[in-house]
């Protein structure tokens, strides 16, 4: 209906941006736009509330906690956002993925999402995970297939540098809202979370999900680690001028760079290096790399063409 629809708008001289069409998910929607709206649309993909669309006067302090999601973050207090993370936890499990996935137990996803919360920003281990839930290896991965496609999970995959190290090649995986991370993991406030063994990675994930989400189009983004320790946390291949950026991500008001930080600078040179951390002054750590908070570097990455 559609297509017919755009064809004779576009006969009668009637321009783009007629119609649009919502699904949080939209799988269904995808298969079938494939075949009959080729050269007809466009995807947008619209992500929970990222740093720049909040004020300045806001706390980032509460995104992370509440994550980006508008009924969460905007709750009256954290009881109400915690509330209603874990009514949208219930209803994707037992409404929207028998909807627009294959057929899986409510039970069995929770347990395995559960399990991607526990070990957020982990090496993604398979056969760790099947273990676990008693399933085989491909079954678990084809579970992670799922919640990546519905835009739940964020698979970052190595930055594969021409360098002669042995390179991690399994892909990292992050749950892709902090506050949905938080519920899965039972944290309902501000003190919980940060006596939570999973601060740490819990705030990496919500930098990196906040990067990603204002960063230029056909921006690769990935993580760089070698079996002997070189490590930085997010890799972005920018093009053009703009080459590599190389971001280190702490939860600290005065970060230290490890070693294994450095050889990783040396090993892939990137045009800029940055550490983001939780405090608000920006200073340079060195002559190459420079301390921020999120939010600046957020306005730079979407301030480039």
């Amino acid at each position: 209906m559609l297509r017919v629809l755009i064809d004779e708008g576009r006969s009668q001289g009637r321009g783009k941006g007629r119609f649009l069409l919502l699904g949080s998910a939209g799988i269904e929607l995808l298969g079938q736009s494939g075949e009959s709206l080729a050269g007809r649309i466009e995807y947008v993909h619209l992500t929970p509330f990222q740093i720049l669309e909040l004020s300045q006067k806001k706390t980032w302090e509460l995104h992370w906690l509440r994550g980006g999601f508008p009924e969460s973050y905007l709750a009256q207090n954290d009881s109400d956002s915690f509330k209603f993370r874990q009514n949208f936890i219930r209803t994707y499990l037992e409404r929207d993925v028998p909807m627009l996935g294959p057929r899986i137990p409510a039970e069995t996803l929770e347990r395995f999402w559960t399990m991607l919360a526990h070990s957020q920003g982990s090496l993604f281990n398979a056969l760790k995970i099947a273990s676990g839930l008693g399933v085989s290896s491909p079954t678990v991965s084809n579970y992670l297939d799922l919640l990546v496609d519905l835009l739940l999970m964020r698979r970052l995959p190595p930055f594969l540098a021409n360098v002669l190290k042995r390179l991690v090649k399994s892909p990292k995986v992050y749950l892709r809202d902090s506050g949905i991370l938080h519920a899965l993991l039972g944290i309902r406030t501000k003190e919980d979370l940060l006596g939570h063994p999973i601060a740490g990675m819990s705030w990496e994930g919500y930098v990196i999900e906040n990067l990603l989400a204002v960063m230029p189009e056909r921006t690769l983004a990935s993580f760089y680690r070698t079996s002997a320790g070189a490590e930085i946390d997010l890799v972005l291949e920018l093009g053009g001028s703009h080459g590599i950026w190389a971001i280190e991500i702490k939860k600290s008001t005065a970060p230290k760079l490890e070693r294994g930080f450095h050889l990783a600078v040396e090993d892939i040179q990137p045009n800029r290096v940055f550490v983001v951390y939780t405090g608000q002054e920006r200073y340079p750590k060195s002559a190459d790399i420079e301390v921020l908070c999120l939010r600046e570097l957020a306005q730079e990455l979407d301030a480039l063409e």
